[in-house]
Order: C-alpha cells, then sequence, then structure tokens
C-alpha cells in the first residue's frame, strides 16, 4: 500500500504534536508540582497513576466508539482542539491564584497538587480520545505489512524529537518561575489547539467498517472475550512483553529530569540531552526500518540490549565518577544516548508487532488494550516501584525552607531488574519458537 505525500505530512504533524502535548505531561508535570508546589515522590506517583487510569479507560471507550461510528477524523480533530483548551487551563493553577481563592497561603500547596492532578485526569481524557483511541487507530487502519514498520518508526521517533523541541523550547525560561509555565501552557495549549483545526484539511479519513456489526458496549468488550484471546495469541503475548518494557520504563522516567538537574547537577542538562535526543531519532527510524524488513524476531532484542546497557551505564556513573564536569557528562551523555535509542526503538518494534496481529478493521476496539499495556499497569506498578526504591531518599532544603527528595540512580537499577524479566521471556520465547519451525522444516 503506496502512501502520498499527505499521508506522512498528516502522521508527522499530529503525531509530533501530540508527544509534544504528552511530554509536558509525562516529563514537565513532576517537574511543575515538584518545583511550584514541593510535591513528594508518592505525590508525583499518584499523578501518573491516575492519568494511567484516565488514558485508559478513555481509550477504551472512545476506541470502541470510533469502531462502532466508523469515524476516526472527529475524534482527532475536535479531540486536539479540546485537548489545547485543556492545557491552556493550567495557566491559571498557580499559588498566587490559589491562595487568593481561598483567602490564604496555608495549604495552598497541597490545593496545588490536587488541582493538577484533576485537571491531568481531565486533560488526558481529551488527549487520549484524540491521540490513544482515535489517531493510533486511523494510523492502524491507513497501513499495512509493507509500510507499517516504516510508519512505526516515525512515529515512534516523535516522542525523541518531542523531547528536543520541549527541551530546547523551555531553555529561555526560568522553571521556578510561575510566569514561565503560564507561558509555556499558553504555547504548548494554542499549538495542540491549532493542529486540531488544520486537521479538518489535512486527515483522510481511512476505510473502516463494522466486520461484526456489535453494539456499542459489546465493541467495549470484545478485546477481553477469551475466546478473541484464543484467536490472537501473538497480539496478547506482544502486549504482555510491552507491558513490562513498558513498566520499567516508568520506574525511571518520572523523576529523570529532577535527577538529572539536581541530582547531577546539571543545570544545563538539555545540551547534553540534545545531541544524544537527535542520534536517538535516527536511530529510531531505522529500527522501523529493519522491522519492516527483517521482522520482529530479528530486531527486539537488539532494542531492549540497548536500553538495559543505558541502563546499567545511568547507574554505574555516580558510583564511578562522583565529581561533577566533563569527566561524568561524557557518560551520562553516552548512557542517555542508549537508553533513549533503546526506548524509543523498543516502542518501534513493539508497536509494530501489535499493528501487525490486530484484526482488520477493529483498530478501536483494541486500543485501550494496548493502553492497558503500555500505560495503565506500567503507570501503576512503574512509579510505585521508583517512589518504593527513593524511599529514605537524600533531602534538600529549597530556598522557602521547604524540602524537596533527591532521586538516585537506583531508578535505574530497578528498571534493568524489571527490563530483565522481558528480556529473558522473550528469548525463552524466540528460542522454542525457532526449535518448532526447524521441526517443522525437517519434517
Amino acid at each position: 500500500m503506496k502512501k502520498n505525500r499527505k499521508f506522512w505530512l498528516t502522521l508527522i504533524i499530529f503525531s509530533l504534536t501530540g508527544q509534544i502535548a504528552w511530554v509536558v505531561e509525562n516529563m514537565y508535570f513532576n517537574v511543575y508540582i515538584y518545583k511550584m508546589f514541593h510535591a513528594s515522590a508518592s505525590e508525583i506517583a499518584t499523578m501518573v497513576t491516575a492519568s494511567a487510569i484516565a488514558a485508559t479507560v478513555t481509550t477504551v471507550l472512545m476506541g470502541a466508539l470510533s469502531d462502532r461510528l466508523g469515524k476516526r477524523k472527529v475524534f482527532m480533530c475536535f479531540g486536539y482542539i479540546a485537548w489545547g483548551v485543556s492545557i491552556l487551563s493550567f495557566a491559571l493553577i498557580r499559588l498566587d491564584v490559589i491562595s487568593a481563592l481561598f483567602g490564604s497561603t496555608v495549604g495552598a500547596a497541597s490545593i496545588g497538587v490536587t488541582l493538577v492532578i484533576i485537571m491531568d485526569c481531565v486533560m488526558t481524557f481529551f488527549g487520549s480520545s484524540a491521540n490513544d483511541a482515535a489517531f493510533n487507530a486511523w494510523l492502524t487502519d491507513s497501513t499495512d505489512e509493507t509500510n507499517r514498520g516504516a510508519a512505526e518508526g516515525i512515529n515512534s521517533m516523535m516522542p525523541l524529537i518531542s523531547i528536543l523541541v520541549v527541551f530546547g523550547g523551555f531553555m529561555g525560561f526560568n522553571l521556578d518561575l510561575a510566569e514561565s509555565w503560564t507561558v509555556i501552557y499558553a504555547i504548548i495549549g494554542g499549538l495542540v489547539l491549532l493542529i486540531g483545526v488544520l486537521g479538518f484539511f489535512l486527515v483522510e479519513e481511512a476505510p473502516v467498517k463494522n466486520p461484526d456489526n456489535l453494539g456499542y458496549f459489546p465493541t467495549i468488550l470484545y478485546g477481553f472475550r477469551p475466546d478473541v484471546v484464543g484467536k490472537n495469541p501473538k497480539l496478547y503475548l506482544s502486549m504482555l512483553a510491552y507491558m513490562v518494557f513498558s513498566t520499567a520504563i516508568q520506574v525511571y522516567m518520572p523523576y529523570l529530569i529532577i535527577y538529572y538537574e539536581k541530582t547531577l547537577g546539571m543545570a544545563d542538562y538539555v545540551l547534553i540531552m540534545a545531541p544524544a535526543i537527535i542520534l536517538a531519532a535516527v536511530v529510531t527510524f531505522f529500527f522501523g526500518r529493519l522491522t519492516d524488513r527483517h521482522g520482529f524476531r530479528r530486531i527486539v532484542l537488539p532494542a531492549l540490549s540497548m536500553l538495559a546497557l543505558g541502563f546499567v551505564l545511568l547507574y554505574l556513573v555516580p558510583a564511578v565518577i562522583p565529581a561533577e564536569g566533563i569527566g561524568m557528562r561524557i557518560p551520562v551523555f553516552i548512557g542517555s544516548l542508549l537508553m533513549m535509542s533503546g526506548y524509543l526503538s523498543g516502542m518501534a518494534v513493539f508497536g509494530t508487532q501489535l499493528r501487525n496481529h490486530t484484526p482488520e478493521h477493529m483498530a478501536g476496539r483494541f486500543q485501550g488494550l494496548r493502553i492497558l499495556s503500555q500505560v495503565l499497569i506500567p503507570g501503576i506498578v512503574g512509579p510505585a516501584i521508583g517512589a518504593a526504591v527513593l524511599e529514605g531518599a537524600e533531602e534538600i532544603v529549597n530556598s522557602d525552607g521547604t524540602t524537596s527528595f533527591l532521586p538516585s540512580a537506583d531508578i535505574f537499577l530497578a528498571a534493568l531488574v524489571v527490563l530483565g524479566l522481558v528480556i529473558v521471556a522473550l528469548v525463552g520465547y524466540l528460542l522454542i519458537t525457532k526449535s518448532k519451525l526447524q521441526t517443522a522444516d525437517r519434517q
């Protein structure tokens, strides 16, 4: 299935914009409530968990609805518009605004954390409707096995590209000031809203049928039926592996920027991360191409091995090179490059595998299961592991007398242990299936 330039342009614009919004949520909301409201590790974990639950429930309901109606475009465009408006609302969640509303600064920080968590769930509803449910189903509908790896490679590059865009854009802001966050939310919210409007002119609706004529609620429950699991074992096994992989990512990701800036003392971490992100994006693009050419079996372990090596290096850096300076920055750069390359390449490989094994014209109803394995369970278990590892972490005293925790390198060791589970399971699975294939060939 050859795709025209308009398809690739739509893919890039919607994927990049969506990922910019998710980066702000996944990586900078943590920084936001840490800096503005002095949130604890457990409060950050609670926010990640609540958002993961909201994303999963939303994707199950809205993905099934888009299947039932046979429409993706309307959910994508109106969803991005509402998503942008919800991001704009965060500009109002400030200590001075909260104090003015409640007439006192007492408890304002706690109220702020609660408001951010609630609005994060609201924002996630619109974002998951537009991106997780509709956009991802549209991408599956619009591709086939001849170009799905290439499309997924581009799609999986976008989290890294978006990190680069956000990091670069945020360099000019002092994130310790509430005014900076107001401007950031205005820019990101306005961008997402604009792309939703442009989508009415860019998105070409993919043909979607309801092959079994199920009603809405049976469509919601379809992917959870035992007989469906039995008919699609590769899809569900891939989801299981993806779940463990994503859990490893969520062990450290909520604390990553705080770790670079506060624990390692790299206030200019963007200058270290930017070149690593660019190189990792190139690696991810080629992994998507290689997946089309060589398949899941040959590509998945190299991707996960890069991630594991990155974890090892990032864990060892503070112990081996405790002093700041260029001596630490080089191995941090290499470790970050390997970590990000393995993370995004793994996403591309698993994402392609899921799309290849999704039954035709049923992409919407399976998006909830994808989010269950990629977001919900990892979003609950991963941050909980990270928070447990950081229990009793070193604390620093802020300028206002409050205290904040310092993430340790132990989060990378914990992530490595979780990742090891999926690597061992995949090695066993690939050896068993290879043996069966060889036996079948001899017969």
